[in-house]
């Protein structure tokens, strides 16, 4: 959108996109960690910040820098742009067992940053950047996936607004109207 999206305000009085993310976060898990290649602008947040080890390979990129920094085996993965974040939704996929490398919501498409990957994913994701492969589930053939279908997520989120990140202004003003309405 030619400007940084996490810091856009939704309503006049605040927070920004990216304090509203971290404060859903905080709310369901022990660890939040910022992954970015320029975190300068977000250290108001105070939250550990991790540089991407490998700069300019988008989400994926991302994801490696963030698993290889978590403390615990699995992480949750979500975009800085997605301000409408079910806390309900993400306390269901992380009570779930953890017998897989990738826990991945499915409604049209997979949505793969808003999942769960294992430490286990590390090697993987590094091969597929170092190949030159960007997408994120471009080596989901090698780990065991498990995915949660639409009509699951529909139990928490029946609108499905935990998937809605802003790309367009069309977007971003869709996205303030609906916090709007929400106060």
């Amino acid at each position: 959108m030619g400007f940084n999206k996490a810091l856009i305000e939704l309503t006049p009085s605040g927070p920004t996109v990216i304090q509203t993310v971290a404060d859903k976060l905080k709310d369901v898990c022990h660890e939040v960690i910022l992954v970015g290649s320029q975190l300068e602008p977000y250290r108001f947040l105070n939250l550990p910040q991790v540089p991407d080890e490998f700069p300019n390979t988008g989400s994926l990129g991302g994801i490696y820098s963030g698993l290889k920094a978590a403390r615990s085996d699995h992480a949750l993965v979500v975009a800085c742009d997605m301000p409408f974040l079910n806390t309900e939704l993400l306390k269901y996929m992380i009570s779930l067992p953890r017998d897989y490398d990738v826990l991945i919501p499915v409604l049209d498409e997979p949505e793969p940053m808003h999942a769960i990957y294992s430490k286990r994913c590390i090697p993987w994701i590094a091969q597929s950047i170092e190949s030159g492969s960007y997408r994120i589930i471009g080596w989901f053939d090698r780990a065991k996936v498990k995915y949660i279908p639409k009509e699951t997520i529909a139990r928490f989120d029946s609108d499905f607004m935990s998937f809605f990140n802003m790309n367009t202004p069309e977007e971003l003003e869709f996205a303030k109207s609906y916090m709007n309405r929400k106060i």
